[in-house]
C-alpha cells in the first residue's frame, strides 16, 4: 500500500489556547513537501501533534496513516508504524552513546523476534556514517553530549538513516548549518527517497530547498496554511518575505 499521511482540518491547542485552526495537507509516498512560516505560525506545533506530544491537545480533525487513525495511536505505536520526527532542539543523553540509542530505538520500532543483529547493525552504521561524512568515532559518543549544532543536526540525520522510516518530519534541520553541512544532511535524506518514504520538512530557508527540491511547498500563518504551491513559491518568499502574502490572506 503507498504511504498516505492525511492531515484533515486539525485543531490544536495548548494550555487552552488554540494554535492550529485547522490544517489540512496530504503527503504521499515518494514526495517531499516544505513548510515554511514565520515564527510563531504553528510549525511546530503541527510537527509535534503529528507525533503524539502530550502537551498538545487535538481538539479537532483526523490524522490518518496509511489508512490508520494517527490520534489513537501512542507515540510509540506512531514510531512502529513509520512516523519520525527531527527535533530542531536535539536533546543531550548523557551515558548513552549513539550506537546504544539507534540499535534500542531501531529494535523497538522492529518489535519482538525483529531485532537486528550486532553485525548487520554495525555494517549499516559504518555505512550511514560514511554518507553522512562522520567520523566512526561518533558512534561512541555520548548523544549530543558536547555536540556542536551542526553534529546534533548530522546526528538526527543519522537516526533518520538508520532506522528508514516511511514519512519523516524533519523541523528545522538546516537552521544553524554551513553550506557544507547542509548538503551533507540534504543528502541523508536525498538518500532514502523512493515510493515508501515521504517527508514534511518544516524550514524558514529556500537555500535547503535547492538540494531537498520540493513537490510541494506550504505556507502556514496564524495556524492555518495559507497558500501552496510548487517549488516556485519558496523562491518568491525567499525575495519578497512574508508581508505581500499577509496582506492578500489578511493573516
Amino acid at each position: 500500500m503507498a504511504v498516505t499521511l492525511q492531515v484533515e482540518d486539525l485543531h490544536v491547542a495548548v494550555e487552552g489556547t488554540e494554535i492550529l485552526k485547522g490544517v489540512s495537507l496530504e503527503v504521499r509516498g515518494g514526495e517531499l513537501h516544505a513548510l515554511m512560516g514565520p515564527n510563531g505560525s504553528g510549525k511546530t506545533t503541527l510537527a509535534f501533534a503529528l507525533m503524539g506530544h502530550p502537551h498538545y491537545e487535538v481538539t479537532g480533525g483526523r490524522v490518518l496513516f496509511n489508512g490508520e487513525d494517527v490520534l489513537a495511536m501512542s507515540p510509540d505505536e506512531r514510531a512502529r508504524a513509520g512516523l519520525f520526527l527531527s527535533f530542531q532542539y536535539p536533546s543531550e543523553v548523557s551515558g548513552v552513546t549513539v550506537a546504544n540509542f539507534i540499535k534500542t530505538a531501531m529494535n523497538a520500532v522492529r518489535g519482538p523476534g525483529r531485532e537486528i543483529s550486532l553485525l548487520d547493525f554495525q555494517k549499516k552504521m559504518l555505512s550511514k556514517l560514511e554518507l553522512l561524512e562522520m567520523d566512526e568515532s561518533y558512534a561512541g559518543r555520548y548523544l549530543n553530549e558536547g555536540f556542536s549544532g551542526g553534529e546534533k543536526k548530522r546526528n538526527e540525520i543519522l537516526q533518520l538513516a538508520m532506522l528508514e522510516p516511511k514519512l519523516a518530519i524533519l523541523d528545522e534541520t538546516d537552521s544553524g548549518l554551513d553550506i557544507d553541512a547542509l548538503q551533507v544532511v540534504a543528502r541523508g535524506v536525498n538518500s532514502l527517497k523512493g515510493p515508501e518514504f515521504g517527508a514534511l520538512v518544516i524550514t524558514h530557508y529556500q537555500r535547503i530547498l535547492r538540494y531537498l527540491k520540493p513537490d510541494r511547498v506550504h505556507v502556514m500563518m496564524s495556524g492555518r496554511i495559507v497558500r501552496s504551491g510548487g517549488a516556485e513559491l519558496a523562491d518568491e518568499l525567499e525575495a519578497k518575505g512574508y508581508d505581500w502574502l499577509r496582506q492578500e490572506v489578511g493573516a
